[in-house]
């Protein structure tokens, strides 16, 4: 048993020993100070050229003349009144008239 212990110490020490340590180094951060004065106001710009003035547009064309009035067709004549039919002869009168009442 206690050659077993020793054996398995000496494996994890060269276990632990075959391992890469990476060490991280911390990077310094700069923090800005305060604001400085403010700086000095610049000169003004030159003014820009004023553009050219367009003229107003031309004067309207003349208006053309009215076409003529078209002639009107002209009326047919009225056709004549047709014939009136004859007249039917009258019926025969008619026999007594039959009510029926119904009972009650």
């Amino acid at each position: 048993m206690k050659i077993s212990i020793i054996a398995l110490a000496c494996v994890a020490a060269l276990g632990l020993a075959a391992c890469e340590r990476t060490v991280v180094v911390p990077t310094p951060v700069s923090v800005p100070g305060p604001a400085g004065p403010t700086g000095a106001t610049g000169s003004t710009g030159a003014t820009g050229s004023t553009g050219t003035n367009v003229t107003t547009p031309g004067p309207t064309g003349a208006t053309g003349a009215t076409g003529a009035t078209g002639y009107s067709g002209a009326t047919g004549a009225t056709g004549a009144t047709g014939d009136t039919g004859a007249t039917g002869s009258k019926g025969a009168t008619g026999g007594d008239t039959v009510v029926i009442v119904p009972q009650k």
